[in-house]
């Protein structure tokens, strides 16, 4: 095997051991750095050679809102799966220029099989719309678990980590122009971090899809690399708690109008500079 066949090769096993230890991205002597998800499962070839993985680009069944909606129905992955009245994948269009993300169904969520219906997500609403945005016209609303946790209690950190590969290919999917944290849960769990909320909002951070940004990379995947504007905000169910939150969610929202702005400018600029 040449030198470049054996790189090719200790990437794609490095990248499949990744992907069975958590579907994390581990940092390597390859010039990665920081843990993010995996946009997506590998998919392994018959014979297990890497090389001939990277040679023959194996086809692969192309993925979609609806299979990853088909797989979260009938998800048995962690106990949450034992008391669900329904699950809940999320919903919204499919070019979303925002992601929302929540932690989980609640009760009224759980029944209805639809994401942010409560009080909490009715609030959710009003703040959308006080900047432009709904799930009807330009946004997707999604959770990190999907299904309902007992008395709306934290998601356990194994069952954050079984429904992980479903967010991440959503993400992946979806490519929203910036992805709007409702909430701690949801802002640590994307970015792998213990800062509280009160730490993480207020500026942007960047989630990186994939960690994939090389082209033998991008084969071993088969899924393209892109990085995403990242804003966390409170939980609508902390505003309906405390008044005091309603003030500084506001200013939060104020920063995703303008960084929404300012992306439709350098697009708009980008448009009109091509021949």
């Amino acid at each position: 095997m040449t030198a470049e066949g054996k790189t090719a090769a200790s990437q794609f096993l490095a990248l499949t051991a990744d992907y069975l230890t958590g579907g994390y991205r581990r940092p390597h002597a390859l010039g990665f750095e920081g843990d993010v998800f995996l946009a997506g499962p590998l998919t392994g070839t018959e014979n297990g050679e890497a090389g001939d993985a990277l040679n023959n680009s194996p086809k692969r069944e192309a993925d979609s809102l609806e299979k990853v909606a088909e797989e979260v129905q009938r998800c048995a992955g962690c106990r949450l799966c034992e008391k669900r009245t329904r699950s809940v994948a999320g919903e919204g269009v499919r070019e979303p220029l925002v992601l929302v993300v929540g932690e989980g169904p609640g009760a009224d969520e759980d029944a209805a099989g639809r994401p942010f219906v409560g009080k909490a997500g009715q609030l959710l609403d009003r703040m959308l719309a006080s900047i432009g945005l709904s799930r009807q016209k330009n946004c997707y609303i999604a959770n990190v678990v999907k299904c309902r946790p007992p008395q709306n209690r934290d998601p356990a950190p194994d069952e954050i980590v079984s429904c992980s590969r479903f967010l991440s290919r959503q993400i992946a999917l979806l490519k929203p122009k910036v992805i709007f944290c409702a909430g701690r849960i949801a802002a640590q769990t994307i970015l792998h971090t213990a800062t509280g909320i009160g730490s993480l909002r207020g500026h942007f951070e960047e989630y990186s899809t994939g960690g994939v940004f090389n082209e033998t990379d991008r084969i071993t995947t088969g899924i393209a690399a892109f990085r995403i504007p990242l804003l966390a905000t409170y939980h609508p169910s902390a505003l309906l708690r405390n008044e005091d939150l309603k003030r500084p969610a506001w200013e939060d929202l104020k920063l995703l109008r303008s960084r929404l702005a300012e992306l439709d400018s350098i697009y708009a600029r980008e448009t009109a500079e091509q021949p």
